[in-house]
C-alpha cells in the first residue's frame, strides 16, 4: 500500500464520511471514492454535490466504490453495519484496510471481520468525539491485528489515532461503554430541564447544580445537548441499542440505556418539527419552549 497517499473508499457517505473526506482533501488527499445508498435517489443530490467538492469520485456502486482502495472506511447507520460489509466483501481485492468506524457493539465488530476472512485487513475503529471541527482529526481508537500496521499512514494524513487493543472489539468497548455516560446525560439534560421549564425554574435548577457540579458549564452544556438530540437523536438512538447490546454482552443489564433509547429516539423525531429547528441556536429558553410544546402535541 502507498504509505503517504493511500486511495480511500467511503461506504456510506453521511455526516461522518463527508467530515473525514473534507479534511483528508484540504490535507492534500486527491484519490478518494464514496457509495451511498441515496446516491441513486433525489435527496442523494446534495450528497454527491459534497462529495464533488471534497474531491471525492461519486461510484455507481458499492463494487465500483472499492475498486482499487487502499483503506475502506465503512460509515454507515448502525443497523447497517453488516449490511454494507456484505455489499463489499466480492469486490474487494489486494487485501485492503476495512476501517469499521460504526458505532456498533464488540460482538457486531467480531461479526464482521469474520466476513472478511483473509479478503481484507479489518480494523475497529472507535471515533471518540464529535466529528466537526476537527473532521478528519477528530481522535480515533484502532484495535485488532492490522491496527498497529494501518496507524502510520492515517497519521502521515493528519489523523488522530491511538491504539486501544490487538483484540477486535476493543475499541467498541471503550466507545460503547463511554456512550452510556454521554448520551445518557443529554437524555437526562432534556428530561430534568424540559421538567425545569413547564414549573418555570428552569434558571434556579441551574444555578443549584453548579453547587454540585461546579465544573460544568449548565448554561453552554443544556443547550449543546439539546440541539445534538434534536438533530442526532433518532440515529443516537440506534446507536444506544448497540450500548445495549454491549452491557448486555458484558452481562450488565442495561436499565438506564435502555430509557436513554426511548429518550434520544422521541426527541430526534421532535427534532424533525420546524417550530424546533427554526429555534435550535436562539439559546436555552427558546429551545426548551419549543421542544415542551412539540412533546405536548405528541401526547
Amino acid at each position: 500500500m502507498p504509505n503517504v497517499r493511500p486511495t480511500f473508499c467511503f461506504i456510506g457517505f453521511g455526516e461522518a464520511g463527508r467530515a473525514i473526506a473534507a479534511g483528508l482533501h484540504e490535507a492534500g488527499l486527491d484519490r478518494m471514492s464514496a457509495w451511498d445508498i441515496l446516491f441513486p435517489q433525489h435527496e442523494g443530490e446534495k450528497i454527491q454535490r459534497a462529495a464533488v467538492a471534497s474531491g471525492v469520485r461519486c461510484a455507481d456502486s458499492a463494487a465500483d466504490a472499492v475498486r482499487g482502495a487502499d483503506l475502506i472506511v465503512s460509515a454507515v447507520t448502525a443497523a447497517s453495519s453488516v449490511e454494507a460489509a456484505l455489499s463489499v466483501k466480492p469486490h474487494v481485492a489486494g487485501n485492503p484496510y476495512f476501517l469499521d468506524i460504526n458505532s456498533v457493539s464488540p460482538g457486531r465488530k467480531q461479526e464482521t471481520a469474520k466476513l472478511f476472512g483473509s479478503a481484507a485487513r479489518y480494523v475497529d475503529v472507535a471515533v471518540l468525539a464529535p466529528i466537526h471541527p476537527a473532521r478528519h482529526q477528530t481522535p480515533m481508537l484502532l484495535a485488532g491485528a492490522h491496527a498497529e500496521a494501518v496507524a502510520p499512514t492515517l497519521t502521515a494524513l493528519d489523523m488522530s489515532v491511538s491504539i486501544a487493543g490487538a483484540e477486535i472489539g476493543a475499541a467498541a468497548a471503550i466507545k460503547m461503554v463511554r456512550s452510556v455516560m454521554i448520551k445518557g446525560i443529554e437524555a437526562l439534560t432534556l428530561e430534568c430541564f424540559l421538567a425545569a421549564s413547564r414549573a418555570g425554574v428552569i434558571d434556579e435548577v441551574a444555578a443549584s447544580m453548579r453547587n454540585n457540579y461546579p465544573g460544568l458549564d449548565w448554561a453552554k452544556m443544556v443547550p449543546y445537548n439539546l440541539e445534538r438530540m434534536a438533530r442526532h437523536g433518532e440515529r443516537r438512538a440506534a446507536e444506544m441499542e448497540e450500548v445495549a447490546d454491549t452491557l448486555r454482552e458484558l452481562g450488565v443489564e442495561p436499565l438506564m440505556t435502555s430509557a436513554t433509547v426511548k429518550r434520544q429516539r422521541e426527541m430526534g423525531q421532535i427534532g424533525k418539527q420546524q417550530t424546533v429547528r427554526n429555534v435550535l441556536k436562539e439559546g436555552r429558553a427558546a429551545m426548551l419552549s419549543a421542544i415542551s410544546a412539540a412533546a405536548r402535541d405528541r401526547h
